[in-house]
């Protein structure tokens, strides 16, 4: 059976709220969690960015929840961190930890001066710090020079159950390539016949693990109100690649984003007012060839004014709780029908 966890998204709610989300999650049910790891929100209006890997620690020591969170190493993280903040955590909560490991993006990594790669670098720069990742974990001592630099590093405290490393995918492309070294895979909605060729080219390049889907849904009573809530909050999202990997400040996402075209909306959000039919939508998705799903409702806990940000479009304000709201909405009608897809 599919497991059905839910996703965190640290750029646009408050990392307390989230805790309380996660925790409530999973006493209604939810089988894991993930969540976000950010510089900066995709948009101004979400106003938020917390540091993941500390929230990881309460999130993990407050639930019994498997958990996971998308890392970009190589240029704001250097890949020993990464192996030391994922072995202690995995030697604390055995078997309860995993860490997607990208190429990254723009508006995370500026901030540390270094100039923004080629994507091909990015690409290369990635396996090198996978392989400096896995070799830590194994307990080796490293020493690396290439493009990320390693002296004589060592991990001292090394888990019993390693962490699974996972690649994450918005392309069969990217896809194939993970399939050398993932663990497993993860990626996002997007339409439908792009998910099957994002997992049969995983499959047939012989990637292992299991295959994970994030899915964006935007809940709201009414269907405008759901659509208002999907562009104000996931346009900047929805430009997708490669602009997306280029773009160095939430403010450039907004106005990237403001004349997107309603399509583009709904391919990158599943938008719906009717809970039934959403999770017939979602369950569609799983079926694809997915073992695990986890649902992002795309909601802040941030007023946004126009003034401030001329470029949002938020005429739906969710209500702090509106996170909450929707772990019970799905607790009630997406949980039992995904739960019968068969991974």
């Amino acid at each position: 059976m599919v497991r059905v966890g839910l996703h965190n998204s640290h750029e646009q709610v408050h990392p307390s709220a989230l805790l309380a989300a996660t925790q409530q999650a999973e006493q209604r049910g939810f089988d894991a969690a993930m969540c976000s790891d950010h510089w900066a929100p995709w948009s101004a209006g979400q106003g938020h960015s917390g540091f993941a890997w500390t929230w990881l620690g309460s999130a993990l020591a407050s639930t019994r929840l498997p958990f996971g969170v998308v890392n970009a190493p190589g240029q704001r993280y250097h890949p020993a961190i990464i192996a030391q903040a994922a072995a202690t955590l995995s030697a604390m909560y055995p078997g309860r930890f995993w860490v997607a490991l990208g190429s990254g993006q723009n508006m995370n990594e500026h901030v540390t001066g270094d100039p923004w790669p080629e994507k091909d670098v990015r690409d290369a720069r990635l396996v090198e710090c996978v392989e400096i990742i896995r070799a830590l974990l194994d307990g080796e001592e490293v020493t690396h020079d290439g493009l990320v630099t390693v002296d004589r590093a060592k991990l001292w405290t090394l888990p019993d159950v390693k962490p699974l490393l996972i690649g994450p995918a918005v392309s069969p492309e990217t896809a194939a390539r993970h399939a050398r070294w993932a663990d497993g895979l993860v990626t996002v909605n997007q339409p439908p016949e792009k998910l099957r060729a994002i997992v049969d080219a995983y499959r047939s390049a012989g990637g292992r693990g299991e295959i994970s889907l994030q899915v964006h849904v935007s809940y709201a009573p009414t269907a405008d109100e759901a659509f208002e809530l999907a562009r104000s909050q996931w346009a900047g999202n929805a430009v997708g690649p490669p602009l997306a990997w280029d773009i160095a400040t939430p403010e450039e996402f907004d106005a990237a984003a403001k004349d997107l075209p309603d399509e583009k909306i709904h391919e990158a959000v599943v938008v719906d007012h009717e809970p039934a039919r959403m999770a017939e939508r979602v369950a569609e998705l799983a079926e694809i060839g997915f073992d695990a799903v986890y649902l992002h409702q795309v909601a802040t806990d941030v007023v946004v004014s126009d003034e401030k940000h001329p470029h949002a479009t938020a005429t739906v304000t969710p209500a702090p709780s509106s996170l909450e709201a929707f772990v019970d909405l799905a607790a009630e009608h997406l949980l039992p029908v995904l739960k019968q897809v068969r991974a």
